[in-house]
């Protein structure tokens, strides 16, 4: 029998979940009086008694301090109507069969533990409405209730009596017959096949075979296309590329090694015994020297297209994917923090301009935040550091950047897969989610992709990764595995694959534990469910593993073992439904030669059409742009105290309620030493030259952890491009020359490449109502994470100003750089110079800032990065509750202002100019001397005082006397500015 558990806020509560319902409405343009009652539950269906479930509801579903339940079966006469009139729509919302559940899947342990036993349990929302149309009724369940990736909207009570489980798998082995497909044949199965490989590369795959005189099965095909997509090998950034730009030709055998990895390689050269990297490029994450007993870890990843169709799925795995990166690394890294970045299209863009297969900004922004909130935070893992930019050019490719930081012994910092070892799956069991996941996420979108691709989106269940993470710790520690890796895009095809490249791998599939019955083989081996790693365990090792992971309740299984044929053969009961050669799976796709090319903007004056606001209206409306406004609202739905670590977070100051620069972490609670994280990105540069854009953010990421006080001698660095489609060689040229930028910047500051990622054909395609086709292709975007490190943390320095009477020194060159800027895009204005990186100059800055915050001359320290020093004085201020008085004709690197016939317009770009290299610094009066010393031949300029009056004032004169802009602001209306946007 089916039985409903509907779960209800007491009367006394408020009913949250219908507030956020309606609100959401509202955005959407359905009437502000429409009416929502909400509740969610349980359905459980076995052989239980209405006491039973009763009884279930009371003890274990149900908190009785603030909810109350209802109980009704499917035998029922009348379903469970609200409690009042005036709702006549009723509406549930149940995960889609074959998506995870894990709620349900928590649920159904515990309802066994407490002897309730059931052979089904789902999770649902339901919505009863009020006074909306059938046309409204439709727009809001399509919109706001459910998402068609991976939900079910059922209009009235549910239509079926028992939970359906799935019916046995009976063994249909598939041959594709590649041999004889023309090329146009060819390309249609890689496109509705979801494989999503060249022609190039089916060409090849068809050769092969034609050799081999069979056709392949489609586990073979599957595999290929999985190891060859773009998510996994990275064709594109490992290819060759010719390329002609303003430096002139060039031919690359290998992008990536030619450019940021031949910078690690030759700066590892330079250092020679001072070498600090331990293992770049070569395993799941980068690891780097931290001190005598231990490395730090660290990758960033991307899941862009996922969370384009399911946000919180999407991003949810997207945090649960990168935590088990570190995890996978060496013998395995406890993570100790995370990090992410998000990439959203404004949140007040409007309904009506949403092409088809859209998700409105603010739904997918906040399926986003909640989707890595809840996988961190229910892991116990701290989120340290983020950033989120906006562009109306993310609306159909959102971009979600998700790092994770991991700590392991020095000794267990690298694997090695032995002949005969046990082919192990830990964790999580296997379903129909994520099935196709590597590939799709290789493709461009379109307006069908949801349709199309939902079975690409995975649900995350924190609980049982960090119930592997327990395992994975103690079994590391006791020596039980020689290696380990994650089950990332393309699931055990790219998992055993790789870690039997050097060998051979014999698996059989059917051993694999699977969530439900029906899974073909194929399936199971290419989906892309969470929480799973595979481990090699030797036949000596497996007994006592095994009884490990037994007491934790962590599910292990042999699924085969790892044989040196140099093959990849795959079993299904006892018959073999693949057979590749492991070297033509790793090594036989073709090389492809793609043009490239690139101009760069020319600079241009910078102009203002019409009148010019005054500085008195500027500053707020900078200080409320999206990309400056506070994102506090993301901020606080993270725990950043958990494993207690965390020294200096997101937000600081009195009240917590300045930006942060960057995260300072111990990793090791014993210890003082320091672990810095920061990033740098602004996309906004790209529009003028990709190469200047890659170099600010990698200016900015390093800054930024200088900043907080880390050592810039010792900070590595990660990259994750996130591209449009590399086939148009105008945005491929642009790919190469922020590469060369990494290179250069890298070699000139000794900053090593650790780690990276890609995401490329981030665009997305669709038919607008006038039956055109459109693209939107999202801005050039380079994410630069940087991982520093401080000798003691008791030196570092946060933003917010602390005493009123210190001075104020900017340091750093300004100059006329507002090309892309914040003040550019308020005040209209047009041209201008990109932001440029000087390297040997910020080199000395950086070690210069860094001498002084170890010699203690520094009460706090901010970096200028969008909105330039005008964002920077107002930032600090509120941050500290303290006020500025800033004066001042000139500044280092800028023009003089007497010759000026716009004046005005002058020292508003100096304002808000966003010149690299910058930073500013509040200095005690007693010890400004010893600070001059440090930036001796270094620009900078002593521009004001802290005050204790609430306010930010800035005067600015001319050389030849006379006042040319005066400004006066309240820190309360500062502070209201830059906090309002995102207020929610």
């Amino acid at each position: 029998m089916l039985w409903e558990v509907e779960i209800r806020p007491i009367p006394t509560e408020p009913d949250r979940a219908a507030a956020r319902i309606h609100q959401a409405a509202v955005e959407i343009g359905l009437p502000a009086d429409c009416r929502v009652w909400a509740a969610s539950g349980y359905l459980l269906d076995g052989d239980l008694t209405r006491e039973q479930v009763l009884c279930a509801a009371a003890e274990l579903l149900c908190d009785p301090v603030v909810e109350e339940f209802r109980v009704a079966s499917s035998t029922d006469t009348e379903w469970l109507l609200p409690p009042e009139n005036g709702y006549t729509q009723l509406i549930h919302v149940l995960y889609k069969p074959g998506v995870m559940d894990p709620v349900a899947a928590s649920a159904a342990s515990a309802l066994a533990d407490g002897g309730w036993r059931t052979t089904g349990v789902r999770t649902f929302r339901k919505y009863w409405l009020g006074r909306l149309d059938t046309a409204q009724l439709h727009r809001l369940s399509t919109n706001v209730l459910a998402n068609d990736a991976i939900e079910e909207a059922i209009v009235g009570p549910l239509p079926f009596d028992k939970l359906a489980l799935g019916t046995d798998y009976r063994l249909t082995q598939i041959t594709v017959p590649i041999r004889a497909l023309s090329d146009d044949e060819l390309q249609k199965l890689s496109r509705e096949g979801q494989l999503y490989l060249q022609l190039a590369e089916m060409q090849t795959i068809r050769a092969y075979y034609r050799d081999l005189e069979r056709d392949p099965t489609d586990i073979e095909l599957e595999t290929l296309a999985q190891t060859w997509s773009e998510h996994c090998s990275h064709k594109t950034l490992a290819g060759r590329v010719h390329y002609r730009g303003p430096e002139g030709e060039r031919f690359y055998q290998n992008l990536l090694k030619e450019t940021i990895f031949a910078a690690t390689v030759r700066i590892r050269q330079e250092l020679g015994p001072a070498d600090w990297c331990v293992s770049v490029f070569q395993d799941n994450a980068g690891i780097v020297r931290f001190d005598d007993q231990y490395n730090i870890v660290m990758k960033v990843e991307t899941h862009n297209h996922p969370s384009a169709i399911e946000p919180y799925g999407g991003a949810n795995t997207g945090l649960g994917g990168v935590i088990r990166d570190p995890l996978g690394t060496g013998l395995g890294a406890k993570p100790i923090c995370s990090t992410d970045v998000f990439c959203f299209a404004p949140p007040d863009t409007p309904g009506t301009d949403l092409p088809p297969g859209v998700l409105h900004p603010r739904r997918v922004m906040r399926g986003v935040v909640s989707g890595v909130r809840d996988y961190g935070n229910r892991m116990g893992i701290p989120t340290v550091n983020g950033a989120v930019c906006f562009d109306p050019r993310y609306l159909g490719n959102p971009l979600v950047y998700c790092g994770n930081v991991g700590l392991i012994p020095r000794d267990k910092s690298f694997k090695e897969v032995l002949p005969g070892d046990w082919i192990v799956a830990l964790g999580g069991r296997t379903g129909r989610d994520g099935i196709h996941g590597a590939t799709f996420s290789s493709a461009e979108l379109t307006s069908e992709s949801e349709s199309v691709s939902g079975g690409a989106v995975q649900i995350g269940n924190a609980i049982t990764e960090k119930m592997v993470l327990d395992v994975v710790l103690q079994a590391r520690d006791r020596n039980l595995f020689h290696a380990i890796t994650d089950c990332g895009a393309g699931g055990f095809s790219s998992a055993v694959g790789e870690m039997g490249a050097d060998l051979g791998a014999r698996v059989d599939l059917e051993k694999a534990p699977l969530k439900y019955t029906g899974l073909s083989y194929t399936e199971i081996w290419i989906s892309e469910a969470q929480e799973r790693m595979i481990l090699a365990v030797g036949p000596d090792q497996w007994p006592e593993f095994l009884s490990l992971c037994q007491a934790e309740g962590v599910e292990a299984t042999i699924l085969g073992q790892f044989v040196p044929t140099g093959r990849l053969q795959l079993f299904y009961a006892g018959t073999l439904v693949g057979d590749l050669d492991m070297q033509f799976l790793h090594d036989g796709r073709p090389p492809v030669i793609r043009p490239a090319t690139y101009t760069p903007h020319n600079d241009s004056p910078l102009t203002v059409k019409g009148e010019l606001p005054s500085l008195q209206n500027v500053l707020p409306r900078v200080l409320a742009d999206w990309n400056v406004c506070s994102k506090e609202w993301i901020i606080r739905q993270y725990d950043h105290e958990v494993q207690g670590g965390s020294v200096l977070k997101p937000l600081v100051g009195p009240a917590q309620s300045g930006p942060g620069d960057a995260a300072v972490v111990r990793p090791v609670l014993r210890s003082q030493r320091g672990m810095v994280v920061s990033c740098g990105i602004c996309p906004s540069f790209g529009d003028y030259d990709t190469y200047h854009m890659a170099a600010s953010a990698f200016d900015e990421a390093v800054r930024n952890a200088v900043a907080v006080g880390a050592d810039p001698r010792q900070i590595a660095v990660l990259d994750n491009f996130c591209w449009g489609d590399c086939e148009k060689p105008e945005t491929l040229g642009a790919l190469v020359r922020a590469a060369q930028a990494c290179h250069d910047l890298a070699i000139a500051w000794k900053m090593p490449f650790v780690s990276g990622k890609d995401s490329l054909n981030n665009e997305f395609r669709y038919v607008d109502g006038a039956g055109q086709k459109r693209t939107i292709a999202i801005p050039h975007t380079l994410l630069i994470s940087a991982l520093g490190q401080v000798a003691d943390v008791h030196h570092c320095v946060s933003m917010d100003l602390k005493r009123a009477g210190n001075r104020l020194c900017l340091v750093g060159n300004t100059h006329e750089e507002l090309a892309g800027s914040r003040y550019a895009k308020i005040v209209g204005a047009t041209g201008g110079a990109v932001p440029k990186v000087d390297p040997a100059l910020a080199w000395r800055i950086f070690v210069a800032i860094h001498q002084a915050i170890g010699q203690g001359l520094l009460a706090a320290c901010h970096d200028l990065s969008e909105g330039g020093l005008a964002v920077a004085l107002a930032e600090m201020a509120f941050a500290g509750e303290l006020g500025v008085a800033v004066e001042f004709a000139c500044l280092p690197g800028t023009v003089r202002l007497a010759s000026l016939a716009n004046a005005p317009l002058y020292s508003q770009t100096i304002l808000f100019s966003e010149s690299n290299s910058r930073f500013l610094c509040e200095v005690p009066p007693d010890l400004t001397a010893r600070f001059e010393q440090c930036l001796a031949g270094l620009p900078h300029a002593w521009i004001g005082h802290v005050i204790a009056e609430p306010v930010c004032q800035i005067t600015i004169n001319k050389d030849a006397g006379g006042v040319v802009e005066h400004a006066r602001w309240n820190l309360a209306e500062l502070f209201a500015a830059w906090r309002g946007p995102l207020d929610w």
